[in-house]
């Protein structure tokens, strides 16, 4: 083997490593952001015991957790939070204030404030799980990734739509207000939003849903 090709050999294995690498950490990321995303749907359980107190919890860990961002980036070191906030980072989030937390908290916040019970319970199932599943299934499984779609895939959204449909038929059992709901879950999950989806998806669900129920 001549030295040209030893060296060209030699790149490409070390950039097939680096890319591995890189997207097992993406991975990881990926699926701590998630776990904490699959974590707020209790929510609802915990609303239905003592709603007042489940408000209350909600704004205070999304204070808390603002304050403690606010001194992980000024150097201060927060034991766990700090870490796994870290983890929990993607590329675009390095130097910055990472929101996902944040709208999350606010999301499943609006809702439990704006909906009715069963309402509130599809808006943030779909904030938990079809945005979780979207999120999971096209970083692990996503290939077809067309230009209107933002670079997010069809097997995201099709994820969304399953999971929202799944889970609203379990709270409602009506399968008009359940398709109505996982529909506009897929689509404001598929736009540009990034972490702010976390606020217009289960607020808008929140919304749909509760005209579909007056209407039905």
């Amino acid at each position: 083997m001549d030295r040209a090709r030893f060296f060209s050999l030699a790149a490409f294995s070390a950039s097939s490593v680096f890319n591995a690498g890189a997207k097992a950490g993406e991975l990881k990321t990926e699926i701590v952001r998630k776990s904490i995303h699959f974590f707020v749907a209790v929510t609802p359980s915990m609303a239905a015991l003592n709603r007042p107190l489940t408000v209350l919890l909600l704004m205070a860990g999304t204070l808390g957790y603002t304050v403690m961002e606010y001194l992980r980036l000024s150097g201060v070191k927060v034991p766990v939070i700090s870490s796994l906030t870290s983890m929990a980072s993607r590329t675009r989030d390095a130097g910055r204030f990472v929101m996902g937390p944040v709208t999350l908290g606010l999301g499943a916040l609006i809702a439990l404030l704006l909906y009715p019970s069963p309402v509130a319970t599809i808006a943030i199932y779909a904030l938990a799980f079809g945005d979780g599943f979207a999120s999971l299934i096209g970083k692990f499984f996503g290939k077809l990734r067309p230009a209107f779609l933002y670079g997010k895939s069809i097997e995201g959204s099709l994820a969304c739509f399953t999971a929202v449909l799944v889970s609203a038929y379990a709270v409602c059992g009506n399968v008009y207000i359940t398709v109505i709901a996982a529909v506009t879950a897929t689509v404001v999950e598929a736009l540009p939003l990034e972490d702010y989806d976390n606020l217009a998806l289960p607020v808008t669900v929140g919304v749909v849903v509760q005209f579909a129920s007056l209407a039905w």
